[in-house]
């Protein structure tokens, strides 16, 4: 019996791993849409892309009517302290849009909610890991099938891992805290979303390095 095909909601499409996620997709074929925020609509990047959602997230019943029909979304959106002064922080950029695409995603019937996280989560400490501890929980109790993937650092376009880390991450009871390439991160995004699964599930250290060694892609 042949696995019905999966349909992509993709917020934070505009982010390093989101366009990563978006160029692969695009170049298999994968049937997805790019969540675009209004003022970014008539970026070059975005023109690219066949499919957008232009829509605040705010917007609830704009962001439900263009979730309908598609089967999954993940939750690409994230901050970091050099984005402050604009205005983001980690409850609005991490926790609030989490809850917003939650609550859309429920009213739309997507079953399935991946939520892109990070090492550490699972025993936080600082505002960071907070608050992707309070985005995982949020995704656990949605009553949605979900998958949630803790990555290590990344690397890949301006994510450049100290390089002592390099170092440390050769230790043998370091090695899952490896940096991860952006190409690993977003194939590993695709393959979870295609699959719908593993479901109810935090991938991380051992069992986020089996999905990027099931891939099969390699840090350029």
């Amino acid at each position: 019996m042949e696995t019905p095909s999966r349909h992509l909601f993709v917020a934070g499409a505009t982010g390093a791993t989101g366009r990563t996620v978006m160029r692969q997709a695009l170049a298999r074929g994968v049937p997805v849409i790019a969540h675009v925020r209004p003022k970014s609509a008539n970026s070059e990047l975005a023109r690219e892309w066949p499919l957008k959602a232009v829509v605040e997230l705010s917007d609830t019943k704009t962001l439900v009517e263009s979730m309908a029909g598609y089967t999954t979304v993940l939750q690409l959106i994230g901050t970091m302290r050099k984005r402050f002064d604009a205005g983001d922080t980690y409850v609005t950029s991490d926790i609030g849009t989490t809850a917003q695409l939650v609550e859309a995603a429920k009213r739309a019937s997507v079953d399935h909610f991946v939520l892109l996280s990070s090492t550490g989560a699972g025993r936080p400490v600082g505002a960071y890991l907070k608050a992707k501890a309070e985005a995982e929980r949020l995704v656990r109790e949605s009553g949605i099938p979900w998958t949630v993937l803790r990555p290590p650092a990344f690397e890949g376009e301006y994510h450049q891992p100290i390089p002592l880390l390099r170092l440390f991450t050769r230790l043998p009871m370091l090695r899952n805290l490896r940096p991860i390439h952006l190409e690993q991160l977003a194939a590993v995004l695709l393959r979870v979303a295609e699959l719908r699964g593993p479901l109810n599930a935090v991938l991380e250290g051992d069992s986020l390095w089996a999905e990027v060694e099931a891939t099969g892609v390699k840090a350029p």
